[in-house]
């Protein structure tokens, strides 16, 4: 998810030639529009976008149980050790990974995420 055409072209480009399918959407309320009849098996999500910002969105996705259980990276500009924490602790993302990223890296990244076993999470 990202709110600039580009990057989203760019995105989902590498991924399907890597194998992956991909859907995208360009602002939190369209990702969480989407998600009651996707369910992705990763989200890629951008920080900084118009209206519901990325750390907001990940907060409602991992506030629901249909949900919880799919993993959130944010994948953003902001590298300050600051932003980063707040991806992993304040909006519960499972990764944060910063832009910008060469796609063999990307490819390798999404991988590794998929690969990853499920990240338990306590019932709220």
């Amino acid at each position: 998810m990202d709110d600039e055409d580009g990057v989203l072209y760019l995105i989902s480009t590498i991924l399907k030639k890597a194998g992956h399918e991909a859907i995208t959407a360009s602002s939190g309320e369209e990702c969480l529009e989407m998600l009651k009849t996707e369910k992705p098996d990763l989200i890629l999500m951008d920080v900084m976008m118009p209206g519901m910002d990325g750390h907001d969105t990940c907060k409602r996705i991992k506030g629901n149980k249909e949900t919880k259980s799919i993993p959130v990276a944010m994948l953003t500009v902001k590298a300050e050790d600051e932003d980063k924490l707040k991806s992993l602790q304040d909006s519960i993302a499972d990764w944060h990974i910063t832009k910008p990223v060469e796609k063999g890296k990307l490819v390798e990244m999404v991988n590794w995420l998929l690969n990853l076993p499920p990240r338990e999470r306590q019932e709220e």
